[in-house]
């Protein structure tokens, strides 16, 4: 499998393909049994999830990993380590604005104050895309992104892709439709 920059690409297949297992390689939960994976070039291996955001990897997955009492911004910057070793003071309001400016630019409307358990299944995904891309990710895998949406929902996701894509980011679209 071969994805370039600034490229969208859907990973189709039945259920048990293997599509969310090679994800799951790819952004370093699971550790491959043989092959390789190359990233701009070169050969790389990921021993966990922070290995791979930390190179540019992130993944959407199916089941949102979000923590509902928190906000839309807490979960957003949660577990965002690049200030690890320097003075981290939060600063909840320019998190916000953060979160809000990327909500716009990618039309992934979503209050920055509102709690994960107010939102529809659709603002959590949005939810879930933002903590990718205030991460900087630059190759975003998306594990079947419109089986909770409503068709609208996914005319929405469909043109977020494109912005995506159009910033030069690698969109990895999978589905079993």
């Amino acid at each position: 499998f071969e994805a370039a920059t600034g490229e969208v690409h859907a990973l189709l297949g039945e259920n048990g393909a293997g599509k969310t297992t090679l994800s799951n390689i790819l952004t370093g939960l699971y550790r491959p049994d043989d092959g390789e994976i190359r990233l701009w070039g070169e050969a790389v291996e990921f021993h966990s999830p922070r290995d791979a955001l930390d190179a540019g990897v992130a993944m959407v997955h199916q089941h949102f990993r979000l923590v509902e009492p928190f906000s839309v911004a807490e979960n957003v910057v949660l577990g965002d380590h690049r200030d690890v070793g320097r003075t981290f003071l939060l600063n909840a309001r320019a998190i916000e604005r953060r979160v809000a400016e990327l909500s716009q630019r990618y039309g992934l409307a979503v209050d920055p104050r509102a709690r994960i358990w107010q939102l529809s299944l659709g603002e959590q995904q949005r939810v879930e895309i933002l903590k990718a891309l205030y991460k900087d990710a630059r190759v975003l895998i998306l594990d079947e992104p419109t089986a909770v949406l409503t068709p609208q929902e996914s005319q929405l996701l469909f043109g977020t892709i494109r912005s995506m894509a159009d910033d030069g980011r690698t969109v990895i679209f999978i589905s079993h439709k």
